[in-house]
C-alpha cells in the first residue's frame, strides 16, 4: 500500500519526480515522452490545459474545474522542470507580491 503525499509538500514532491523523469525511457513514461518531444510540445500541453480549465470554469462545473486545474498545474510543473526553474521561485514571487 502506498502512502499519500502530504498536500502541503505535493508540489515539491511532484517536481522532484518530474526532474527524475528527464532521464526516463520515453517508452515507459508520459513525462519522458513530453521531454523528448521538446519545449514546444510541453507548451502546447500547457496551452491545451489552460483552455480546458477556462471552459470548465465557464461551464461552472466544479469537478471539471478541479480536474482541469490539476492538469494545468501538472503540465506547468513539467514546463518548469524542463526549464530547470524550481517551484520555490514561483512561490517566492507570490510571497513577494502578497499584500500589494
Amino acid at each position: 500500500m502506498s502512502v499519500s503525499p502530504d498536500p502541503n509538500t505535493i508540489i515539491d514532491q511532484l517536481f522532484q519526480v518530474l526532474i527524475t523523469r528527464k532521464n526516463a525511457d520515453p517508452d515507459t513514461s508520459y513525462v519522458a515522452r513530453l521531454y523528448a518531444k521538446g519545449l514546444d510540445k510541453i507548451l502546447e500541453k500547457v496551452g491545451e490545459e489552460s483552455i480546458e480549465t477556462i471552459l470548465a470554469a465557464k461551464n461552472g462545473l466544479p469537478d471539471a474545474i478541479i480536474h482541469e486545474t490539476a492538469d494545468l498545474w501538472f503540465h506547468t510543473l513539467v514546463m518548469l522542470a524542463h526549464l530547470e526553474i524550481p517551484p520555490e521561485k514561483i512561490l517566492a514571487e507570490l510571497v513577494r507580491r502578497f499584500g500589494k
